[in-house]
């Protein structure tokens, strides 16, 4: 199987790079995850609250946020990267170069015209509001370079950081006047990285 196979065309569609997502979770993010979910119940008086104060719950609340703000910074910067590979592509065929496409023509492909297959495989990986997901992604990307330490924010802040990450991607949207991408134009594969990696290594092992 030669290397272009896996980026290369099949459909006749123009074919984007390969989304590729790291992993961007330590081994306590899950259980802090369901721990937040659980005091977020619990403040909101639908489970009991047992022996918790209300300061431990917010606590147990703001640690899981601060650890969703996280994950999606790290989604945000593959998100990125691979915009600006889309954007390398395209700048380098005359065909797709005179459409003027910007950053946030593919933002907004991405999070509005996300091929079925990629659908398909992100509902298999257990993800349902992908577009949530990307749209907060790349707005937290917009404004910070690294991810703060959490002494860094203010309560408020983590408390309702997708409010504010949702505002921060319509923000960069809003910034210029860009071209659309026509639906169905581009079609892209996405793997998760070790996935990719494996696949690399069986291609050079096949030759």
């Amino acid at each position: 199987m030669a290397m272009t196979d896996l980026t290369g065309p099949r459909s006749g569609k123009r074919v984007l790079p390969p989304l590729i997502l790291h992993p961007f979770s330590d081994s306590s993010g899950p259980g802090r995850l369901v721990e937040s979910s659980r005091a977020s119940l619990m403040l909101q008086g639908l489970l009991p609250t047992g022996e918790l104060s209300k300061d431990e719950l917010e606590q147990r609340l703001l640690d899981g946020r601060y650890c969703e703000l996280r994950m999606l910074f790290y989604v945000g910067r593959d998100l990125t990267r691979w915009i600006e590979q889309c954007l390398d592509y395209a700048e380098s065929e005359p065909a797709i170069r005179v459409k003027g496409y910007k950053f946030q023509s593919f933002a907004q492909m991405l999070v509005d015209q996300t091929p079925a297959k990629v659908v398909t495989k992100l509902t298999q990986w257990g993800v349902a509001d992908y577009k949530a997901i990307f749209m907060r992604a790349i707005g937290l990307n917009c404004m910070l370079a690294e991810v703060p330490g959490r002494e860094m924010l203010t309560e408020e802040f983590v408390r309702h950081y997708y409010r504010y990450s949702d505002h921060l991607y319509m923000c960069r949207q809003h910034a210029t006047v860009f071209a659309e991408i026509a639906a169905g134009e581009f079609e892209f594969e996405l793997y998760a990285s070790g996935e990719y990696a494996r696949m690399l290594e069986k291609q050079w092992g096949d030759r």
